[in-house]
């Protein structure tokens, strides 16, 4: 019988790739009260009337506010609740939710 060989054990080394990160960028509009960009944070976010309120000024002021970082998965059901929460009540003229995007968090 002739003899066996054994291979020399080999390391495989196994990397776990991370998602890369994505931004949810809510868009500024004059159809929409601070309560409600406040209450939707809260609602949808979780965050505190103090966060809220202070996203709601950055969103007023330059246009755009980042409200989450998150995977693609993530980001992608958040705009998407964004986009259907609905209405601001106190505001006549609104007909609809606010305007929320995704791009890479470089």
């Amino acid at each position: 019988m002739p003899p066996t060989a054994t291979l020399p054990e080999t390391a495989t080394e196994q990397k776990t790739q991370r998602q890369p990160p994505y931004h949810v960028v809510l868009l500024n509009d004059d159809d929409h009260s601070y309560e409600y960009v406040i209450e939707m944070l809260k609602a949808l976010f979780g965050y505190p009337v103090e966060k809220g309120y202070q996203l709601a000024k950055i969103v007023d002021t330059k246009g755009r506010a980042i409200v989450c970082t998150t995977s693609l998965e993530r980001a992608e059901l958040k705009r998407d609740q964004i986009h259907a929460y609905g209405p601001d009540p106190r505001i006549p003229r609104c007909s609809g939710s606010m305007t929320a995007l995704i791009e890479p968090a470089e």
